[in-house]
């Protein structure tokens, strides 16, 4: 015994509806900055989270190149006690 009143739902009332989104660029490309410098701290401090940890690629958009630039620059500067290993902000437990 079918039923008339199960019908199957209507194809408007399946589809999904997705955007999308806009492809990030990288920013030291753009600027056309080949050499990323340790002793460059507010440029570092862009690609360090407020926590201390480094923001990565998928966030920022940079090119896999400066990325791994960032990664050595900001280290050497931390090493150096131009930035910090973590922030002060931790809330205490």
């Amino acid at each position: 015994m079918n039923n008339s009143n199960d019908q199957k739902p209507n194809n408007n009332q399946q589809r999904r509806f997705y955007f999308s989104r806009r492809r990030k660029v990288c920013k030291l490309c753009e600027e056309k900055i080949d050499e990323i410098d340790y002793k460059d701290v507010n440029l570092l401090k862009q690609f360090i989270r407020d926590r201390g940890r480094i923001t990565p690629r998928r966030l920022t958009g940079t090119c896999t190149l400066h990325q791994k630039k960032l990664k050595r620059a900001i280290k050497r500067a931390r090493m150096l006690a131009l930035l910090p290993f973590m922030s002060d902000e931790i809330d205490k437990l």
